[in-house]
């Protein structure tokens, strides 16, 4: 427990010196994110908060931690950075969907070389395949949440401090370390982050986040209980990321778009704005949805079959009934481009 608060106070506080430091640093080296209709921001808001993110992360977990079984660490060292190279790429200069994807498959098929794996089916290829989708889909979905002041970073320190809290309570010194340092590094950043901005984190910290917290979910074992019941415990920790993801996708394809390739204001929080709400309620809103959903993953760590499965198929049901929901008014109009906030309005 010593160390654990030791590797949380020192990503706090690396993260909340360094992201003044990146902020200044982002305009010269031409780290804008620049206002657009697509976008809610209305002034150049400095993109580079990623990088104080990762350190914040990546030093207080190396520094104040010594326990680590170095291979397994390194894979998800190694690709946590790649991604957020990646990123740090984009941001600046732009990057392919297909070139960020396919750094994402390597990067998961490395955890999966040194053992950083699903195991649910206990089927090689089954759990590969598992995997990469499921690297690839909460790496993706943390960079989508990444829409709107204070978001993206307190879904991920709440994600983080239900990993933490279920890693002290079985034992496990490598995700409970990193997670403690996820959620140090986000609260940091969160205190010049929040509505208003004074800085955006970019893909080089959304994708950081989004794999470090897919490789974490991946780690996460629970002896006292069995498989079959507690493979649904990262998926509601990352519940919110999940509905948001594939929302989008299912809103994109009905409405013929390419949700690799069109950006837009379709996510659940620019429909929680529609709908009446401040941003500010919008992102409280889905903190207290995000904090509900880890609550019910920590009753599932210790359920029985029936109970775990009636918690997850009542939370699959208001899943598939939000997704219905969310796409019709006042969350979403039938004609798009005459809501306000919607993808294609005027600004």
């Amino acid at each position: 427990m010593t160390v654990y608060i030791l590797v949380f106070a020192g990503a706090l506080v690396l993260a909340i010196g360094a992201t003044p430091l990146a902020r200044y640093l982002a305009p010269r080296l031409g780290m804008i994110d620049q206002p657009s209709a697509r976008k809610i921001h209305t002034h150049p808001v400095p993109r580079l908060g990623g990088a104080a993110i990762y350190l914040a992360v990546l030093i207080a977990a190396v520094v104040l931690g010594e326990r680590y079984r170095f291979t397994q660490f390194g894979s998800i060292v190694i690709g946590a950075t790649g991604v957020s190279f990646l990123g740090l790429v984009d941001d600046r200069w732009g990057v392919r969907p297909i070139v960020k994807m396919i750094g994402q498959i390597l990067a998961a098929l490395l955890l999966w070389a040194t053992g950083v794996r699903v195991g649910t089916f206990h089927q090689p290829v089954l759990d590969l395949i598992t995997t990469v989708f499921w690297v690839g889909y909460i790496t993706n979905g943390i960079n989508l949440l990444d829409n709107m002041d204070g978001l993206a970073g307190g879904v991920a320190a709440i994600a983080a401090a239900y990993f933490a809290l279920m890693c002290a309570f079985s034992g496990q010194y490598l995700v409970g370390a990193l997670s403690v340092a996820v959620l140090g590094a986000c609260i940091g950043f969160l205190f010049y982050n929040l509505n208003p901005a004074s800085i955006f984190m970019g893909d080089s910290g959304s994708l950081f986040l989004g794999f470090t917290l897919a490789a974490i979910g991946i780690k996460l074992r629970f002896p006292e209980n069995v498989t079959f019941v507690t493979w649904m415990v990262p998926v509601l920790v990352m519940g919110l990321p999940i509905f948001d993801t594939t929302l989008v996708i299912i809103s994109r394809l009905r409405r013929g778009l390419n949700p690799l390739t069109h950006p837009g204001k379709d996510h659940v929080s620019h429909r929680l704005v529609a709908a009446g709400m401040t941003q500010r309620e919008a992102v409280l809103t889905l903190y207290v949805v995000s904090f509900i959903l880890g609550m019910l993953a920590v009753f599932v760590t210790q359920a029985s079959i029936p109970e775990g499965y009636a918690v997850g198929g009542l939370t699959a049901l208001a899943g598939l009934y939000g997704l219905w929901r969310m796409e019709r008014p006042p969350f979403w109009s039938p004609h798009p481009s005459r809501q306000a906030g919607a993808p294609d309005a005027k600004v």
